[in-house]
């Protein structure tokens, strides 16, 4: 697993396009949360949900192998027993980083994901570590653990 500060602020600059898998179409859950977040921070969410068609306006697909253009990150927002064959298919689309929320540690998946070149952070949200390292959480008091007084471009 790769969760050091420099990582986590590379893999979030470099990968724009997320495929969510798990992406509740219902605004409280915190996969809707998270993506819509992330949506409105310039990120492409793809949702990956076979419950629905569309959801944060984006055409939600039943597989990640049927979505039909790159995807540079997959975000995984399922129990962790269903991780590893997602960690197979995120090898097989050509992501570039797995992705395990917060309360998810599939040492299979982040093993099948390493293995095969891919980032991978686990035990994490997205949303959380993006405010954390490019300016979002210090305005509420939150303690980042950077110290700088620039912010990261």
């Amino acid at each position: 697993m790769q969760d050091d500060i420099p990582t986590l602020r590379r893999v979030l600059k470099d990968c724009r396009t997320i495929a969510v898998v798990g992406l509740s179409a219902e605004w409280h859950r915190p996969s809707y949360f998270a993506a819509k977040y992330m949506q409105e921070h310039g990120y492409r969410i793809v949702p990956v949900n076979p419950k629905y068609p569309e959801i944060l306006g984006e055409t939600s697909y039943a597989r990640l192998e049927d979505i039909p253009f790159p995807v540079d990150m997959v975000d995984v927002f399922r129990k962790e027993a269903d991780i590893p064959p997602i960690a197979q298919s995120a090898v097989a689309i050509g992501a570039k980083c797995l992705w395990q929320q917060l309360g998810l540690r599939s040492a299979e998946a982040d093993r099948i994901a390493t293995a095969a070149g891919l980032d991978s952070v686990w035990d994490r949200c997205v949303k959380i570590e993006h405010a954390r390292l490019f300016g979002g959480l210090h305005w509420a008091g939150v303690n980042t653990k950077v110290i700088s007084a620039k912010r990261p471009q």
